[in-house]
């Protein structure tokens, strides 16, 4: 069956699923094509009669990686240019004002769409009474590349542009969510990997205040952006493999996608370039991010946001398949990669602490599992962990958690990996595709139930915690209480905190990006 709602645009004709309305591909911002190709979002046109909204979007351009093996997290369908496109479930087309749920989707900044199968917003819609959004946003070179310095003002890209359409689809959420059953004054986003750190960044951002009031950033939080300095080498090696002067925009705008994205990429046109590291990311710029966010978030730039974060176990381990090297590693050779990524403060005796805390515990000390470790921490937990300190000082309502629940999938090699919690979280852990990732039984059943009712507990009142997970106790830096999620769901204060205090003398320019 079909449904029609009116919003500011036009009409739209979604699907009744009986007992949930679902309105896929809305437009909410012009198409960024042609002469609006690197520049901030634009308002959507409007149409008349009535617009189809029953199949997704285009999805940002993007190239192809291993994880398309896992079926649910499959990014298909055309991908183009013109791919500023959002997706709603809701329980009904009323006027109540039902929580709302906006979700930025991870993948490196690089890939990803609000419309794979992973982030299917049923569930939790039917399960928590809520509207969820999910969201596409420019990726890679059309999204986070910064030519405003490389072409004298030429082309005016910022390097933000990506998270500008987000923050663009928060401004339509908030001009048109009511129409849908949601509240414009509650809203949470909520996002994984690159989606966390994005999450990260709007709490940071200027633009953005007042357009949420709850944040759930996972695993990735506010430490990921790079400099204006960085990303302008960024741009120049980029443009410098395209054979491209910096100076010449007409030879730039010319570039067309596909050939934009080999911009990283070595020579075989499949590895991404080692020097750049992760090249795109949000920059921050001095206007639209006017500090690292980090930064901002200290000084109160969220203040009177509430914020739930964390990561899994062992983050790590998922990168840790596309390092053939690693398990080669000796002694010598982890020094010298955190050493690396530490500069001079204190590798060493980092990596001490954990081989010994480790130890304590009966885990495994090998090189490779000490760097999985000490990546995991750095690049995930402990920015995590920094942005629960920062932001606990402006406002009680913050909440820390650990997922620790393991995968099954290559004999158990993946451990307690990045993005394992995604399908707990929307209750898509039973797709194809996921159940090898996610396990299954009774034990993964419950924890997708805890998982999700934290969730929706958290976006309806700012407290997460909830009849199936109990009681949550804030943040604090004296007692540092943290939901363990995994077979045992309990609040534990301070888990794995003897490696947390290893990390207090590093710097915050170290954490969270490669």
């Amino acid at each position: 069956m079909s449904a029609t709602v009116s919003i500011h645009q036009g009409k739209l004709e979604g699907d009744d699923q009986g007992g949930l309305f679902v309105f896929k591909g809305v437009p909410f911002a012009a198409p960024p094509v042609g002469a609006r190709r690197w520049l901030a979002p634009e308002k959507p046109g409007s149409w008349t009669g009535l617009r189809d909204a029953r199949r997704f979007g285009a999805v940002a351009h993007q190239n192809q990686v291993m994880l398309s093996a896992l079926s649910a997290m499959v990014v298909d369908g055309e991908q183009s240019e013109d791919c500023l496109y959002l997706n709603v479930w809701t329980p009904a087309l009323d006027g109540k004002r039902r929580p709302v749920m906006v979700w930025i989707h991870g993948g490196g900044f690089t890939i990803g769409s609000g419309s794979q199968p992973l982030y299917d917003g049923s569930v939790l819609a039917r399960r928590g009474d809520v509207v969820v959004v999910t969201v596409n946003y420019r990726l890679g070179p059309l999204g986070f590349i910064r030519l405003a310095d490389v072409t004298n003002g030429k082309i005016p890209a910022t390097g933000n542009e990506g998270i500008l359409d987000q923050v663009a689809a928060l401004q339509w959420v908030r001009d048109n969510i009511a129409e849908f059953g949601g509240d414009p004054g509650n809203v949470t986003i909520f996002g994984e990997s690159a989606g966390g750190m994005s999450v990260g960044t709007i709490l940071a951002m200027p633009s953005a205040r007042g357009l949420f009031h709850k944040a759930i950033p996972q695993s990735g939080a506010s430490h990921t952006g790079a400099t204006v300095a960085r990303a302008n080498r960024t741009a120049e090696r980029v443009l410098s493999k395209l054979g491209v002067r910096p100076g010449d925009d007409a030879a730039i705008r010319a570039l067309t996608p596909a050939q934009l994205l080999t911009g990283t990429l070595l020579d075989d046109g499949k590895t991404p370039d080692p020097e750049l590291g992760m090249a795109y990311q949000p920059v921050a710029d001095g206007t639209l991010v006017p500090r690292a966010a980090i930064e901002m978030v200290a000084d109160g730039s969220a203040s009177g946001v509430a914020v739930m974060v964390g990561s899994t176990l062992e983050e790590w381990k998922l990168f840790s398949l596309m390092d053939p090297s690693l398990h080669k590693l000796d002694r010598r050779g982890l020094g010298a990669r955190i050493r690396g990524r530490l500069t001079a403060h204190g590798a060493d005796a980092l990596i001490d602490t954990y081989e010994k805390a480790r130890a304590a515990r009966g885990e495994s000390v090998t090189p490779a599992e000490l760097f999985t470790a000490i990546e995991t921490d750095r690049v995930f937990r402990i920015p995590g962990v920094r942005l629960a300190q920062v932001q606990g000082r402006h406002d009680p309502r913050v909440f820390s958690y650990l997922f620790t629940w393991p995968s099954p999938a290559i004999h158990g090699a993946l451990g307690c990996c990045h993005a394992l919690e995604l399908g707990f979280v929307f209750g898509t852990n039973h797709l194809p595709g996921m159940t090898a990732f996610a396990g299954t039984g009774p034990a993964a059943e419950k924890l997708a139930v805890q998982m999700q009712d934290a969730w929706l507990a958290f976006a309806r009142s700012g407290d997460p915690g909830c009849a199936s997970v109990g009681t949550w106790t804030g943040y604090t830096e004296a007692r540092r209480p943290t939901m363990v999620f995994g077979a045992n769901t309990n609040l534990e204060d301070a888990p794995r905190d003897q490696e947390r205090r290893a990390w207090d003398a590093i710097p915050d320019r170290n954490l969270g990006t490669l």
